[in-house]
């Protein structure tokens, strides 16, 4: 069934689907409250930057003669906006869609998503830490408010019958704690290839010669790790392995490590932080390693953003940026199972056959 046929059968359904419009209002007003600009960044693009733990839709941009240049769905509004900071914009949001390929059959992804992505000028990943408490308790406030005359405005959050402290201080853990307190692992020493991999095997993990780093460490993470993450207060997990970077700065204290953090409120990722990257020639080698991790797992080829290079090479100002999962946010407050459940459009329910 549809979820038109759905809403048409069932008007009480309605009430979940208007906390999407309640978010949004209530992100814009946060951001516009803090002088924060809104930029509207583009959906088709020539160059994705390049990621290998994702795909892209791949399309055709068609001059008037017919002459095909090819063309990608963005998958996030990030590098636009760092290429104005670069041209002095400075603090600065986008809430916007994106794309990426082969998220279906998840309760947490859809291939077309909304994203909130802020960036703030001369400040590091900590200070985002603080924004991501005060933006969850803003938008939380404000849902009460509008809802005041149907159940009271409360400070308890509950998802999917589990209550979450957003009010007093988030549980803050860097990734090697986190390993040690859930998955009993010495994450310094998991770092080496050969010893993470004897660490799953003793675990009892698939281990082949040909399993990378990362995924070992995505089978220890997502079975013994994330699992607890956000539980009873949101959780900020902090200090990523360089190896998995992105495109934020490694701790200039500890490079193997990168500033970098996710945070998680009742087992749901929410959003992924970077102190952000400013020396070109180390993202541009990242990216030419991305490209052929991309060419060696035979996912969509394209070449990467050269002008953003080009802008680094100008100057990015040292910054810090945020990307949100909307959509995830929006499952959090309607206390929806999935996001198909806060979506009016789901892309797995436009493509069924016979649809």
């Amino acid at each position: 069934m549809k979820t038109w046929q759905k809403l048409y059968r069932n008007p009480e359904l309605w009430d979940r689907y208007f906390i999407r419009e309640k978010v949004l209002r209530a992100i814009r007003t946060f951001f516009d409250t803090h002088q924060f600009h809104e930029v509207e960044t583009p959906l088709l693009i020539a160059n994705p930057p390049a990621e290998s733990y994702l795909d892209v839709f791949e399309t055709k941009l068609l001059d008037r003669n017919r002459k095909a240049k090819p063309g990608y769905l963005s998958t996030s509004p990030e590098v636009p906006l760092k290429k104005l900071m670069t041209a002095g914009l400075g603090n600065c949001y986008a809430l916007t869609k994106s794309f990426r390929n082969m998220e279906t059959q998840s309760k947490t992804h859809n291939p077309e998503f909304t994203i909130l992505e802020w960036y703030r000028v001369g400040v590091d990943y900590k200070e985002i830490m603080s924004d991501c408490e005060a933006l969850i308790r803003f938008i939380h406030h404000e849902i009460q408010v509008s809802e005041e005359k149907k159940a009271g405005v409360s400070d308890a959050l509950v998802y999917q019958g589990r209550s979450v402290d957003i009010q007093s201080a988030w549980e803050r853990l860097t990734m090697a704690e986190a390993f040690a307190k859930w998955a009993g692992t010495d994450f310094v020493e998991f770092l080496d290839r050969e010893n993470a991999g004897k660490i799953a095997m003793a675990k009892g993990y698939t281990v082949t010669p040909e399993s990378t780093w990362e995924e070992l460490y995505n089978q220890i993470f997502l079975n013994e790790v994330e699992p607890h993450l956000g539980r009873g207060r949101p959780t900020i997990l902090y200090e990523f392995p360089g190896s998995m970077a992105a495109l934020a700065r490694r701790k200039a204290s500890d490079p193997r490590f990168a500033e970098r953090f996710e945070f998680y409120i009742s087992g749901l990722e929410l959003g992924d932080c970077y102190s952000e990257l400013t020396d070109w020639k180390e993202q541009q080698t990242r990216f030419e390693d991305e490209l052929k991790e991309i060419r060696r797992t035979g996912k969509t080829t394209y070449d990467y953003d050269h002008d953003f290079i080009e802008a680094l090479k100008v100057g990015l100002p040292d910054c810090s940026g945020i990307a949100v999962g909307v959509d995830r946010l929006v499952m959090l407050f309607a206390d929806a199972p999935s996001i198909q459940d806060t979506l009016f459009f789901p892309v797995e329910e436009m493509f069924e056959t016979g649809a």
